[in-house]
């Protein structure tokens, strides 16, 4: 499991820092790589995308 909780912050923090210093910036960069590289252990190790990103089970029409 420990796979699936590195990539989900990698990927958390990735995405912060797009918003805070955009896409180019090479901190942005740098967490992009490590987060890609922490989804790709996930996936070695016998995890599914779907572990990572769990599917919302919201309803759509909010009923």
């Amino acid at each position: 499991m420990h796979h699936i909780r590195a990539a989900q912050t990698a990927q958390h923090c990735a995405v912060r820092a797009i918003t805070a210093r955009g896409l180019a910036h090479p901190l942005t960069l740098a967490l992009l790589a490590a987060a890609a590289t922490a989804a790709a252990r996930a996936w070695d190790a016998g995890h599914r995308v779907a572990d990572i990103h769990p599917a919302k089970t919201e309803d759509p029409a909010g009923d």
